[in-house]
């Protein structure tokens, strides 16, 4: 392994560390599958950038946050759910991206592609995931009480709507980690499946954490080293989520016992 072969499995363990912990809370709010749709924000700014030969994340970064803020102000002025406002913005995104994405490039802004890291783009990333698990980990009580009673949060002088911008946010941001190597469609899984897998194992909310984090992790090195030594595709993407749904079946029969 060289060695941006190591920053580049560096990194996705800390993607997958925070893509366990946040999982956990979009769950709890029952916006796992938005997390699916919210990673597809990204490929318009992708397909930009393609065409105009600058780096792929910029443009995912531009249109995955601009998307994140068109979500929470359609929540604010409309009084739409999550999921309905994220469902409008997402058809429009997914059109715009196919449009302006090349062809030959398409495969990669949807799936990722195994790129050379840069020491500078590892402390960025590095940087991105310590922000969200630092977040996550301040905001673990706020949101635990918003989840379970919105109106007793706001009563204690809680602001809730700017709370629920930060976590849009620190979700966005999370998805973002992982689009250099799982692309817009395949970024979202390890928000989803690891969580999905660690409420079947426990219904503790300090041990669900550690459980999702875990599971997610696994996932990325059991899925990162089949494709080096077996798949041997050009992204380590579809390994790491077909490991992670794996894990995620096992669940269920602990779950049936």
């Amino acid at each position: 392994m060289n060695t941006s072969q190591s920053y580049t499995l560096l990194l996705e363990v800390l993607f997958a560390l925070a893509a366990g912990l946040v999982g956990c809370f979009a769950l709890m709010k029952r916006m796992l599958l938005a997390s699916d749709v919210l990673s597809h924000l990204a490929l318009p700014g992708l397909g930009l950038a393609f065409l105009l030969k600058i780096n792929p994340l910029a443009g995912g970064a531009a249109t995955l946050f601009l998307g994140t803020l068109l979500v929470w102000q359609l929540q604010k002025k409309t009084g739409l759910a999550a999921d309905a406002s994220i469902g409008v913005v997402f058809a429009a995104a997914l059109a715009i991206g196919a449009m302006l994405t090349p062809s030959e490039d398409l495969v990669e802004a949807l799936f990722g592609a195994a790129q050379e890291l840069s020491v500078t783009g590892l402390f960025l990333g590095l940087a991105a995931a310590a922000v969200v698990i630092l977040a996550v980990l301040g905001f673990k009580n706020r949101l635990t009480l918003t989840v379970f009673s919105p109106e007793l949060a706001a009563a204690t002088g809680l602001r809730v709507d700017r709370l629920e911008l930060s976590f849009l946010l620190i979700f966005t941001l999370t998805i973002l980690i992982g689009l250099r190597f799982m692309g817009a469609l395949l970024s979202s899984a390890l928000i989803i499946l690891p969580a999905a897998t660690a409420r079947q194992l426990t219904n503790r909310l300090s041990r669900f954490m550690v459980v999702s984090m875990a599971v997610s992790v696994l996932s990325v090195l059991a899925g990162s080293l089949s494709n080096a030594l077996v798949f041997r595709a050009s992204t380590a993407g579809p390994a790491i989520v077909i490991f992670s749904a794996v894990l995620f079946g096992l669940s269920l029969f602990k779950r049936a016992r």
